[in-house]
This record gives structure tokens, sequence and C-alpha cells, in this order.
């Protein structure tokens, strides 16, 4: 669970795609969830998840302790609107999501929203997904389009193929090297994780790497590991249609490419040295032609 022990710790904090701040105090100033709770509901559980903290004030990036009177009364509403199949088309939260902390003598109460499974999503409000479904975009909550809320709806029916169990493949199958630069760049990202402590094999199991299937006992490496930190040889095996290819080209002539990427077997050709690799060709290495401007 997120931790804020005091004022300080509140202070160095700002909103951010996974963090939210809310006032619920009501009308009467003794409590009450607020009603623009529910898009940032919806927001992060279609998006990674987050934490709404009730409770403070924020006006302009400042952020000072409000606190909530009746802070049992707020969390009964919590869950009360969150199981109305009116209200809200699937509830995520638990007892466990939920930590009241006081500071200053005033109680807080924060509530962590998990990220929903693709076969979840979308997470909407009010019984209008078309209309009421969001997702979070840096500090706000965005309504999404009809395009958005079908994409959702039609990664359902795809039945997580990603997680599937590959049989016969192993974690000598997995390209260490582009394990560990994934590992360096979640470090640079998020240096406090938990999962920085852990071994690689544990790190890319927590990464959905690796499942057990508990019906059925079985376990192993999952489509979604081989393709995005394999080697080639192992993804070729899994998916033999798969093929990834980068073309920058000629301004003058549209049909010619200046530069291309694709796995030629000098690399892995997995799907995470893709990324790597394309993105510092647009960063570092894209061609700007030279002009004298006036």
């Amino acid at each position: 669970m997120f931790q804020i022990t005091d004022e300080e710790d509140l202070q160095a904090l700002s909103e951010s795609e996974e963090l939210e701040f809310k006032l619920a105090q009501g009308k009467d100033g003794k409590g009450k969830l607020p009603d623009d709770f529910w898009p940032t509901y919806s927001a992060m559980a279609n998006s990674r998840g987050g934490y709404v903290v009730l409770g403070v004030r924020e006006r302009k990036g400042l952020l000072s302790i409000a606190g909530i009177q009746d802070i049992a009364l707020v969390q009964k509403q919590l869950f009360d609107i969150a199981n109305n199949k009116a209200k809200v088309n699937i509830n995520l939260l638990s007892n466990d999501d939920t930590q009241q902390i006081t500071i200053n003598n005033k109680n807080l109460l924060i509530v962590k929203i998990p990220s929903a499974k693709r076969e979840s999503k979308p997470i909407f409000l009010n019984n209008q997904p078309m209309k009421e479904t969001y997702v979070r975009l840096h500090e706000g909550d965005h309504r999404c389009d009809e395009e958005q809320v079908k994409r959702m709806m039609a990664e359902q029916v795809e039945s997580c193929r990603d997680d599937k169990i590959l049989k016969g493949f192993n974690f000598d199958d997995i390209d260490l090297d582009s394990l560990k630069a994934y590992k360096n760049l979640f470090s640079v990202a998020k240096p406090q994780h938990t999962w920085l402590e852990l071994d690689l094999f544990e790190m890319f199991k927590k990464l959905g790497g690796w499942r057990k299937d508990r019906s059925s006992e079985e376990e192993g490496i999952t489509l979604a590991g081989i393709l995005m930190f394999g080697t080639w040889e192992a993804i070729q095996e899994a998916m033999p249609n798969y093929f990834v290819d980068y073309r920058e080209r000629d301004e003058a002539n549209t049909e010619r490419w200046i530069d291309r990427l694709y796995p030629d077997g000098s690399w892995s050709g997995n799907i995470f040295d893709f990324y790597r690799r394309t993105y510092r060709k647009l960063t570092t290495e894209l061609k700007v032609p030279f002009d004298l401007q006036g």
C-alpha cells in the first residue's frame, strides 16, 4: 500500500498518472465520497492502476490536509457504490485496498485502485460504456472515444492469448541481455520498486513471462515472455509469422527507404529490443536536413 507518514511526505508528492488527491468533505464538512472519484476509478482501472488520497485539498499544485471527520461513512459509501451495478460495471476493490491514516490529528483515506485485467475492461460508469469509459493520461481522467472502447471490448475476446504457456520452452530461450537491459531501465523509472531486489528469473515471472496454471498445475514460459524477451530462434518457433520492421523513407522518393531495422541475425529480434533500437533512431539518429532560415 502507498505510504504517507507525515505532512512532509505529502508535500513531496504531486498528482500524476497513478496518484490523485480529492477533498471528500461534503457540504456539511463531515465527509462524503466525491462524485468525481468515479471517473478517476474508471480511468485508473482502465490504465495502470493507482492511488486516490481522500481528505486532501489541492489548489494550483499545492496540497493541504483537510481531513475527513466521518471516515467510516466515506468508506461505506465507497463500497456501497462500487457494488452498485447501476453505477459501476465491475467492483475491483476489497478491504485490503483501503487504508486509514492520521496526520496532524486529521484522518485521511487512501484507496488503491487496481488495474483491471484485459478480460474485464472496459470499466465504465452508469451503464454507458460508450460514453462513460475513462483512461488516465498524465494527471487527468479522459473520456474514451468509441474506437477506444471497442478496442477494449475486442481484446476481451482474445482471451489473453499472450499468457498462454508454451510447451517445450524454458528460460534458456530468453535473451538475458534484453532482460538485463529492461531491469536497468526499470530501476531508473522506479528505483524503489521491490522487484529490483529479485533475480532475473523471479522478476521475469512477476512481469508475466512465466506462469503457473493453478487448475492444471502446468507452468512455463508464456507467449508474452517469448515475444518480449525471447531469442530469435525461440520466437520463430513460437510464432513463425512474427516479424518486426522499421523503415525510414526518403522524403524525395517515398518508394525508397534510407534506413531499415529488422531481425537480420545481428540482434535478438524481440519486441523489447525492437522498441529500444527504434526509439534510439527516432530520438538521436533521425536524419534532419540542414536548412538555412531567412
